[in-house]
């Protein structure tokens, strides 16, 4: 096989395609984080290329999953959510996946990251009140089999980082 032929991918490493993002690829995905709702046109004349080449270039990020979807972002509150939380989450060993897929249903968890911690799972929770968030972690979470213990940090306020590619 030379250097011009490839294998198919590994399973868990990522495709010829998406391994080949250029400065441009990098520059779309900015704008895109910047401003989720910025038009085609709008975006080839910030890059200085083709209405065509940013329709063709955002498909194949889609379709490499560079980009893996877009979304509004919402204040909490204004829904209703003004109590949000932090729960830490041990669990038995090897149940990870029937535990994150269990947390991911329930309501008031927007988000279930998997850790290398003293705990497994970081669950991040949106409640209207103290009671829902008493009632989400001790009598939701607590049930899910295979969860061992929670601890619950409660959040004050939350600072956006910059966090972008650019």
């Amino acid at each position: 096989m030379n250097e011009h032929q490839s294998s198919a991918p590994q399973a868990g490493s990522p495709s010829p395609e998406r391994r080949t993002v250029d400065e441009v690829d990098r520059a779309i995905v900015a704008a895109l984080q910047a401003d989720g709702r910025v038009s085609m046109r709008r975006l080839a004349e910030q890059l200085h290329i083709s209405r065509a080449n940013v329709y063709a270039r955002l498909d194949r990020l889609r379709r490499t999953r560079v980009i893996t979807g877009f979304t509004a972002t919402v204040a909490p509150e204004a829904l209703g959510l003004v109590t949000s939380a932090h729960v830490s989450v041990t669990i038995e060993q090897n149940s990870w996946r029937d535990v994150a897929a269990a947390l991911r249903e329930l309501p008031g968890v927007q988000r279930v990251t998997l850790v290398g911690a003293d705990f497994d799972v970081l669950v991040l929770v949106r409640t209207r009140d103290n009671h829902e968030l008493r009632d989400l972690v001790l009598e939701r979470i607590q049930a899910v089999p295979g969860v061992k213990a929670t601890r619950t940090w409660l959040i004050f306020d939350e600072i956006e980082g910059q966090a972008r590619m650019g």
